[in-house]
């Protein structure tokens, strides 16, 4: 079987906006891997880059089930000793409303080289405005 090579610059490539109010967080972020992978093009390849550019806007206002508020638990480490702090979602929410929402996208995404150039299409934003509108998005209903 012969591997498939899409030429980048015949990919057409589309702004998408998603509004994450009130959208379950895992869920939201597992269409939103989707489209930026490019798994809804029918020229799909898995070791390029043809998905889109996607806007997410609200992400301040998503909804998780459950007790995750408090006991979904965000682990970061400093780097010293016994450095491992935790905060858990509801405070990291207050704290960074953003933060969440890209987590759970980055997570869904291939890990490595292409992953990591994925997850710069993505732009999450707490409220409901955002810089792009000169790219013009379709809202899109995930």
């Amino acid at each position: 079987m012969k591997t498939i090579f899409v030429n980048p610059k015949e990919v057409e490539r589309k702004w998408w906006l998603v509004d994450a109010d009130g959208q379950t967080l895992g869920r939201l972020a597992s269409r939103i891997a989707h489209v930026l992978r490019g798994k809804n093009k029918p020229a799909f390849v898995p070791h390029q880059e043809v998905g889109d550019w996607v806007v997410v806007v609200n992400a301040e206002k998503i909804r998780v089930t459950g007790k995750k508020l408090t006991d979904k638990i965000y682990y970061r480490f400093t780097g010293w000793a016994g450095g491992v702090r935790q905060e858990p979602l509801g405070r990291r929410l207050a704290r960074r409303p953003t933060f969440p929402v890209e987590q759970a996208i980055k997570g869904m995404l291939p890990k490595g080289p292409l992953g990591r150039k994925l997850f710069k299409n993505v732009k999450v934003y707490a409220g409901p405005s955002h810089p792009h509108a000169a790219q013009k998005p379709q809202k899109i209903d995930l």
